[in-house]
């Protein structure tokens, strides 16, 4: 695609829109998926502090910087999902003063709902687009995000 399409279209049809318009749609997908499976109480805000969740636990700051969003944004998603008896605030063993957030026992089995989710989203996804464009743009997408990937195995318990 030509970058510099005449007038407006540009806006339509440039990387960006079209990457925000494919998570959008997958992720749309993955919370119907959710709903349909008896995890109706999950929105897409849910999911972005989910996702930079380690399963150990991790600390609200670092959970915040995972997610490129402010401690008291971030603090806000983690009382939502607290009410929804999917994380708890447990302290922080090496730091008196700190909490961890870490998944509760339900929030491990909404975990476990949630990949199914994902995998069949995915699963759905390669069948519309075929395998050798699902594996390209996985490799491409991982290859240009690379060095914006919030998580990696050092990662736990911050």
């Amino acid at each position: 695609m030509n970058a510099r399409k005449s007038g407006t279209a540009w806006r339509h049809a440039n990387v960006g829109r079209l990457l925000n318009n494919a998570v959008r749609r997958f992720e749309a997908r993955v919370l119907e998926l959710m709903s349909a499976h008896g995890h109706a109480e999950t929105r897409i805000a849910h999911v972005g502090l989910t996702r930079n969740l380690d399963v150990e636990g991790t600390r609200l700051t670092e959970l915040a910087r995972r997610a490129s969003m402010s401690k008291q944004a971030m603090g806000e998603l983690v009382d939502q999902c607290v009410e929804l008896g999917l994380v708890d605030r447990i302290p922080d063993p090496s730091d008196g003063r700190a909490r961890i957030v870490k998944f509760t026992p339900a929030g491990l089995i909404w975990l476990n709902a949630f990949r199914d989710a994902v995998d069949v989203a995915e699963r759905e996804m390669r069948a519309e687009l075929g395998k050798a464009s699902m594996e390209a743009i996985l490799k491409g997408l991982a290859a240009y995000g690379a060095r914006f990937d919030t998580l990696d195995d050092d990662d736990i318990v911050r």
